[in-house]
């Protein structure tokens, strides 16, 4: 029983159709970054238990005590720099098989593409000179070569195209066909925590090709639905993509930041794993951009992982490999932010604002599904958290903050 191996990602008219050769490459990946975390991750804890913290402990005169110190005791370790090397290779080997296939198929996806965007009434604003974030353009984050802005001609479409199909793969399944199950996750919290709440406007920010934007349109069909991001060719490969799964939904380049809509105009503002991609500086701004943007009454939600203080010190210091191997330099960073603290600056009331998990949607398409087992259903979500998961512990830390009335 395997889960990750139970579904593969749905074939919509705009995502990139890999031929045999290709796909043989991105599920090479797959499967080496599921060596990775299945064959590799596990033998991490015995390593710093039987001799990487004694050494350490030997050196210093003292035990390891938070997530540094079990950085510098392992980094000398060979065993660590087999698991941290073979995990790099894995992820840009990744992105290099997805993107030789997009540039072989690119003058078809662009029609494709095209012919989409043109048939989808709702509204895509996209501006080859908007200013992107430097901490967006500055770096490749999850090493995917020139991350979600690079364009060449103001209609570029191909880093939305790279990184559906990319983060199937990255995820290894575990975000489901359509890789929306953050934001299937989140519409279904919703639903059942808060069953009287009908929105009439929600914003998904940092939507980058809406995984988590399209299923709010499917759940609250009467809504308007918009998602932002800062990347030109994620948003118009967004508004393609909603079409080909059935919807209607706007994308808008704008900034999380400084969004430009109107002073209490959404019900719901949601993010999807945005916070960690952003900054010391953005996080704040966001916050108070989202409680602006709240009519009286209206929810924020931001999905991500859960911060450092709700994990031990070795948890904490697998999950901030990402930020020493994976170009995710706000990663680590994030989880030690005071969040209820920035909420309750921006002006939403305490007693309003707290974490909370929403369990995976996609055990709901597991129940769906005739080959997957009620026995796999369970065991995943019986299961503690884990680092190096996808979707650990079988739920998204969500941070939830309401608008006073």
């Amino acid at each position: 029983m395997d889960m990750v191996n139970t579904f593969q990602q749905h074939q919509h008219a705009a995502l990139p159709r890999a031929n045999h050769d290709e796909r043989a490459r991105q599920e090479f990946t797959k499967s080496l970054k599921q060596f990775v975390q299945q064959g590799l991750l596990p033998g991490l804890t015995p390593v710093y238990q039987t001799r990487a913290a004694k050494a350490f402990e030997k050196e210093h005169g003292k035990p390891p005590a938070d997530r540094w110190d079990i950085r510098k005791a392992m980094v000398k370790d060979l065993y660590f720099q087999h698991y941290a090397a073979t995990n790099r290779i894995a992820q840009e080997l990744l992105w290099e098989a997805v993107i030789g296939s997009v540039e072989r198929q690119l003058p078809e996806l662009e029609k494709a593409i095209a012919d989409l965007t043109a048939s989808n009434p709702a509204p895509l604003e996209s501006d080859p000179a908007f200013p992107v974030p430097r901490y967006v353009s500055a770096l490749d984050i999850h090493c995917m070569p020139g991350g979600y802005a690079s364009e060449i001609d103001g209609k570029d479409i191909a880093q939305g195209a790279i990184y559906d199909r990319g983060v199937y793969l990255y995820a290894m399944g575990y975000m489901g066909p359509d890789n929306d199950d953050m934001g299937r996750s989140v519409c279904n919290y919703v639903k059942r925590k808060m069953p009287g709440f009908q929105p009439k406007r929600i914003l998904d920010m940092g939507c980058t090709v809406g995984h988590s934007t399209v299923p709010f349109k499917e759940q609250f069909p009467d809504a308007e639905v918009i998602g932002i991001d800062v990347g030109g060719p994620c948003v118009r490969y967004a508004h393609a993509r909603s079409k080909a799964l059935g919807h209607d939904v706007s994308f808008m380049q704008r900034s999380a930041e400084d969004t430009g809509f109107e002073a209490g105009s959404f019900d719901l503002v949601v993010s999807h794993i945005l916070l960690h991609e952003t900054s010391g500086q953005a996080m704040p701004r966001i916050f108070r951009e989202c409680h602006r943007l709240l009519k009286p009454g209206g929810l924020m939600i931001h999905a991500d992982l859960p911060p450092f203080d709700l994990m031990d010190p070795f948890t904490q210091f697998i999950l901030d490999n990402e930020t020493y191997y994976n170009n995710e330099p706000f990663w680590g960073a994030m989880r030690d932010k005071d969040q209820i603290g920035m909420a309750r600056d921006a002006g939403f009331p305490a007693e309003t604002i707290r974490f909370d998990t929403a369990p995976m949607a996609i055990m709901e398409f597991a129940g769906a599904d005739t080959t997957y087992t009620e026995d796999a259903a369970e065991a995943l979500a019986e299961r503690e958290f884990t680092a190096g998961e996808y979707a650990p512990g079988g739920g998204w830390e969500v941070l939830i903050a309401q608008k006073a009335a």
